[in-house]
């Protein structure tokens, strides 16, 4: 047996037929461990590219959204149109579930962009993190930013 095809299977976790099989064609025959074991590892992947895909979403989450910029206004992309309804009010409740308050919200023409504007309550940063978080785990949502419609841009503070 090849040094590759060894590792292979010990990769994978084949094991060797304790009989042979006669071989009438070129096709593999393989033990219901073997398949097993192949569904699992199957399994194994799928699991940890949605691992790997939630944790580069909430890490573009974070670098877009710092915490310090948060003063009250969500601006939202949809992936969907035809859900803007539904996704507002599932943010509306949550969002009074947990404390906040609702000054305003909008829905574009298009129902492509939404936007939440809350009272900024006792501790701004921790707000940020718990709308943040939440909001980074939407599926429904492209993206999001922490945005105050009509306030200009805080101006970069110069270095001392």
């Amino acid at each position: 047996m090849s040094k590759f095809k060894k590792l292979y299977k010990q990769f994978f976790g084949l094991t060797e037929q304790s009989t042979p099989v006669a071989k009438t064609s070129g096709i593999p025959k393989f033990t219901k461990d073997d398949v097993q074991n192949a569904k699992d590892m199957a399994t194994a992947l799928k699991d940890m590219n949605n691992a790997m895909k939630t944790e580069s979403d909430l890490e573009e989450a974070q670098l877009i959204n710092h915490i310090t910029d948060y003063r009250g206004g969500i601006e939202y992309v949809l992936r969907n149109p035809a859900e803007a309804k539904a996704v507002a009010q599932e943010i509306k409740e949550w969002s009074e579930r947990k404390g906040f308050t609702v000054v305003k919200h909008t829905i574009s023409p298009s129902g492509k962009i939404g936007y939440f504007y809350f009272r900024l309550g006792q501790d701004p940063g921790l707000e940020s993190q718990k709308l943040q978080g939440y909001l980074a785990q939407k599926p429904e949502l492209k993206h999001f930013r922490f945005n105050v419609r009509q306030q200009k841009p805080k101006a970069p503070q110069p270095e001392i």
